[in-house]
């Protein structure tokens, strides 16, 4: 191009979770020209975002894109689903719970076809990490998350976990590990981890409030252009001299795809989109942890000291043959989170907690797709909650609802609580609990998988395990959408990890050696 200014040796679409970690990455090079194309606005400074308590205001805000979900004949057909629009993308917006993937997760991963990307090369990057990632500070454990973790350990016969990222564990309860600073409450996000102390680098350009919505071939064929809609509504163009890095998220990352002719190519050549690369992956496998809700009021108002509302869980291994990780596992709410049983007709009681069964392998997959080829359209998400034929998921949830019932008979946790407002204790059967925990599910807001890596006799890989976009140059994809299995656990490490991965694979930096054989790396 003749302007310059719109040059880059790399450009960086979506400054989130892996997109920080890679501008910090390459722009350690003085010489390599690094620019984050990012749709949302600085973090820098703003106590809504850097306030990780502050979480659950972000929901539906103007840091929202809020992509709806298709009609689930099986769950709730009224998920909203948040996408964070700010720099630091989703950990600027989530709870900031923080696992390492187990080993086994990433043992899938290479019998899908994903060389190189095994327990023994990947966890080792936690040591690259630059996140304060730490367990729930003491001032913030609150009593009743502390009896939480109690009657579990108790009623259930688990150990309560001091550090989840320690070691593997199959089941377990304990406050989480956190990516805060517990004196200040202060996130440590991708972006004020990475990008805030390198953001005066003069080979580093941040485009923010900038979204792009469509890839361009260059002269030579290679997917290096992108076209941009600037802050004052103006378009551009700009140019990867190198690569475009596609970190936009397991929702826009397949999005930008299509709308730019790459994916599967007769629903591209339905809504008149000109096929550029004919990937039928792009969209598909598209992953979750889905979970459901129960509610109890409370006595009377509870601690007002917590790092997030939601500071322990509880993990448990109900089939001993599914491995050694657990098969499911439990938030506990300290706040009344009924954006769901409400809608359902449930009251809401002014103190409560809620326990949230999750499913932390689900065997339902879904899909997304384009509505048009107009940019401005949100796509369409049928995540397929509940329709795997085993019903596992199902199962998951049902059992969860029962074992957290459990839970809250046991002491010291049912000294605090007064009744079960939902589902109330009327629903005792399979069928009615089944009803109503698909009716209440939710969603952890973990999509993923919808660009996944794989093998090159892989018909639905869209990118290699080098990240490379299937049989096209210039373009690597790094966020959740290339995961062919979805973790165990909360995915936000495991991005972490993939992106400082991808940058020594585009640097050809050696990968950090194991030093111990815990299986975390450590």
């Amino acid at each position: 191009m003749d302007d310059e200014t719109t040059t880059y040796d790399y450009l960086i679409i979506g400054g989130g979770t892996a997109g920080s970690v890679l501008a910090a990455r390459l722009s350690e090079d003085p010489a390599c020209r690094v620019c984050v194309v990012e749709g949302g606005p600085s973090d820098v400074g703003d106590e809504r975002i850097l306030k990780l308590r502050n979480w659950i205001n972000l929901l539906g805000s103007e840091f929202d894109y809020g992509y709806t979900t298709e009609e689930q004949p099986r769950g709730n057909s009224h998920i909203l689903h948040s996408r964070a629009r700010v720099l630091g993308g989703c950990s600027s917006h989530n709870t900031l719970i923080s696992f390492l993937p187990f080993p086994q997760d990433l043992d899938e991963w290479v019998e899908r076809g994903c060389e190189g990307w095994g327990p023994e090369t990947i966890l080792p990057y936690r040591s690259r990490l630059q996140n304060t990632i730490v367990p729930v500070g003491a001032a913030d454990r609150n009593a009743i998350a502390q009896d939480f973790v109690t009657a579990a350990s108790t009623r259930l016969g688990v150990p309560v976990i001091d550090d989840f990222n320690a070691r593997p564990f199959t089941d377990g309860t304990g406050f989480f590990s956190l990516a805060y600073d517990p004196q200040t409450n202060t996130r440590s996000s991708a972006s004020v981890a990475y990008l805030h102390p390198v953001m005066d680098r003069p080979n580093l350009t941040l485009r923010l409030e900038t979204w792009a919505y469509r890839l361009l071939r260059d002269s030579e064929g290679r997917f290096t252009r992108v076209q941009v809609r600037n802050p004052d509504g103006s378009l551009s163009t700009l140019e990867a001299e190198a690569e475009v890095l596609l970190c936009a998220g397991a929702i826009d990352t397949p999005r930008l795809l299509m709308l730019s002719g790459i994916g599967p190519a007769d629903q591209l050549r339905d809504l008149g989109i000109e096929v550029g690369a004919d990937l039928p992956g792009v969209g598909e496998n598209l992953l979750d942890h889905p979970e459901s809700v129960m509610v109890w009021e409370t006595r009377g108002p509870l601690p007002p000291n917590s790092a997030m509302d939601s500071d322990a869980g509880l993990f448990l291994r109900r089939d001993p043959a599914g491995g050694p990780r657990p098969d499911l596992m439990f938030h506990f709410y300290q706040v009344p989170f009924t954006v769901n049983t409400e809608r359902l007709g449930y009251p809401v009681p002014e103190h409560g907690v809620c326990m949230t069964p999750n499913v932390p392998r689900a065997h339902s997959v879904g899909r997304m797709w384009l509505r048009s080829a107009d940019p401005a359209d949100k796509p369409a998400l049928d995540f397929r909650y509940f329709t795997d034929p085993d019903g596992h998921d199902e199962r998951t949830i049902v059992d969860g609802l029962r074992i957290a019932r459990e839970v809250a008979a046991a002491e010291p946790l049912s000294d605090w609580l007064l009744r079960e407002v939902a589902p109330g204790p009327d629903v005792q059967s399979d069928a009615d609990l089944s009803e109503y925990g698909r009716r209440a599910a939710h969603t952890v807001y973990h999509p993923a998988g919808t660009c996944r890596m794989g093998a090159e006799d892989d018909p639905m890989a869209v990118v290699d395990p080098q990240l490379r976009l299937r049989g096209h140059d210039g373009l690597r994809i790094v966020d959740a959408s290339v995961f062919p299995t979805m973790p165990t656990i909360n995915p936000m490490v495991t991005v972490l990890l993939a992106a400082e991965r991808a940058a020594d694979l585009i640097s050809a930096r050696p990968a950090p050696q194991p030093s111990s054989t815990e299986g975390y790396g450590r």
